[in-house]
């Protein structure tokens, strides 16, 4: 698996990798982009029908919880280096990028948000990722640290179909 362009720049600021392998990873990265984008191009109904789905999704989300939250969320996952779907995330905390685009309702790999809540000490958070046939549901269990970021304390896993 390709790692995120964020991990990617920071391999290459510290010097592990050269400028040519970022080159080339991150041509790999876009290449991934572009199969998507052209697999939209190919059926844009279904394309047309993600996006309304996840828009509806991400507004219901956004009214209960806030947006800013929700991108906290997302970034806490987007650490997780065992949680498949988090390379979809590197990017959540950039207000530009709409928040519909990190939901996958019908499109594989889906990725869910199911249940968010919140307490005064705890984010707790229940995700369903993987294929649609046979999806995995994920809970998180989060907190904020001593620089006060979202951190994921624990997590437990169960298959659904």
């Amino acid at each position: 698996m390709i790692p995120t362009p964020d991990r990617l720049f920071a391999r290459f600021e510290r010097g592990e990798i050269e400028r040519d392998e970022l080159h080339a990873l991150m041509a790999a990265h876009a290449r991934e982009l572009i199969v998507e984008m052209e697999d939209d191009y190919q059926n844009p109904a279904a394309a047309w029908i993600e996006g309304l789905l996840a828009r509806g999704a991400a507004s219901r989300l956004a009214r209960r919880h806030g947006v800013r939250l929700l991108r906290e969320v997302l970034m806490a996952l987007a650490e997780l280096p065992d949680f498949p779907p988090s390379r979809y995330f590197w990017n959540a905390d950039h207000p530009d990028v709409p928040l519909h685009c990190f939901l996958r309702m019908r499109r594989e790999p889906v990725f869910r948000i199911l249940q968010l809540g919140q307490r005064a000490d705890a984010v707790f958070l229940t995700v369903e990722h993987g294929a649609c046939g046979c999806a995995s549901r994920r809970s998180f269990v989060m907190r904020r640290d001593g620089q006060w970021r979202l951190r994921v304390i624990g997590s437990d896993q169960s298959m659904i179909s």
